[in-house]
């Protein structure tokens, strides 16, 4: 893997995690109903939705998100695969990453879970089913994220011996 690669992988990864920042403030600002930060003058009502597990869960997807791209950029010199399993390796991990990430606060934002197409036991809605539909993607991603990753620490294993 390239310096590039990797320094890409970072950088979407630190992308993730200052998105996590942002998410985090709207939950604080969905919990107090309000926008106000002490000691500027500014007081502002506001209607976000405020149900605390679904800010959670956008919030912690943010962040192990982005850790799971920082992992990848940090140790990508041990992931020994093509240039073509690369390319697949980097764009089903940012499909992966974002689009988890991005659904799961959408899913707060909605008030929706994403988790059944006309919301099964939960809030049902075009914006719970569109969460849903596009949940394919990440959820097919993944299994090619995880799969390359490992073929590819396997494959660098395989051409190293061990140093005494």
């Amino acid at each position: 893997m390239t310096d590039r690669t990797r320094a890409l992988f970072i950088l979407n990864g630190f992308g993730l995690l200052a998105l996590s920042l942002l998410i985090g403030w709207t939950w604080f600002f969905a919990l107090l109903e309000r926008i106000v930060l002490w000691p500027f003058p500014i007081d502002i009502q506001v209607n976000i939705p405020d149900d605390g597990r679904a800010w959670r869960m956008a919030h912690m997807e943010a962040i192990t998100h982005g850790l799971i791209l920082l992992g990848i950029g940090a140790v990508g010199r041990f992931i020994s695969l093509s240039n073509t399993q690369i390319k697949w390796l980097f764009w089903s991990a940012l499909t992966t990453t974002w689009l988890f990430t991005i659904q799961a606060t959408l899913n707060a934002l909605f008030g929706t879970r994403g988790l059944a197409f006309g919301g099964g036991p939960f809030k049902a809605g075009l914006a719970n089913d569109i969460i849903y539909i596009s949940g394919y993607f990440p959820v097919v991603s993944v299994h090619i994220m995880i799969t390359l990753a490992l073929v590819g620490v396997w494959q660098f294993l395989k051409t190293t011996s061990i140093e005494k």
